[in-house]
């Protein structure tokens, strides 16, 4: 008994002598790790894919006037009827009263704003509104971007108002209910439209393309995260298994 105790120990210390390098680990968790690491790669990659292409379509998206709700929101109306300018802006720009037809066939008025050398361009529509030609052209799509209507602006649209609309309309535009019928804004068809640098995007695409490389370091077992999780699990393994051992005696 004492030289089984006695060469037991010396082996004992030999093993702890071996260095870890040396101990073949078992790597049958290895495959799992990483088919699972992946997946969640892929995944994450895919929500960081989606979330960038619709705030791309955001910046991107021209929408309807009535939809408007900041300055920033490139937009567009459909002119049906179109006024004379009946003001100037402080950067020369002319302001127009227009109709726009929608799609109940309800008419509404709204205020545009458009350049000197632009006035060919919607001259047969404003004679057809004037009833100088009698033959209806083609209604105008014309994109822009809101800007807040000035006071002077307002006082000469109430002013102005009544030598567009129509006589049949009997609503006496004034400053109180004048956000109720024209809007606090006119469409600045002036303006092109800008594309602004979405830094959300670029960040959400690089840490995208970062997760691809990770993902590429994981198949060709480059990764340090499998071999830590690699390690955690075989620890936890082999605790479990000197746990059933040690019951089992």
């Amino acid at each position: 008994m004492k030289l089984y105790e006695k060469y037991g120990k010396i082996i004992s210390d030999i093993i702890k002598e071996i260095p870890m390098k040396e101990r073949k680990p078992n790597r049958r968790f290895r495959p799992i790790i990483k088919l699972l690491l992946c997946i969640f790669y892929i995944v994450i990659i895919s929500i960081l894919v989606l979330v960038s292409f619709k705030l791309f379509q955001k910046d991107r998206k021209i929408i309807d006037w009535d939809q408007v709700s900041s300055t920033d929101d490139y937009s567009y109306l459909k002119i049906s009827q179109m006024s004379e300018a009946f003001a100037v802006t402080d950067d020369s720009k002319q302001i127009h009263f227009i109709i726009e037809q929608d799609e109940n066939l309800e008419w509404h008025t709204y205020l545009i704003a458009i350049g000197k050398k632009d006035y060919s361009n919607y001259k047969n529509i404003i004679d057809y509104t004037y009833e100088r030609v009698k033959e209806k052209p083609d209604d105008i799509i014309v994109y822009g971007y809101p800007k807040k209507i000035t006071d002077n602006i307002k006082k000469l649209a109430i002013k102005n108002i009544t030598n567009f609309v129509s006589i049949e309309n009997k609503t006496v535009l004034t400053e109180d209910n004048f956000e109720e019928y024209l809007t606090d804004t006119y469409l600045d068809t002036t303006i092109p439209k800008t594309h602004k640098t979405n830094y959300i995007i670029v960040a959400l695409l690089t840490l995208g393309l970062i997760l691809f490389v990770l993902i590429i370091f994981t198949i060709f077992d480059k990764d340090r995260i499998v071999d830590e999780v690699e390690e955690i699990i075989e620890k936890e393994n082999d605790k479990l298994l000197k746990r059933k051992n040690k019951d089992s005696l």
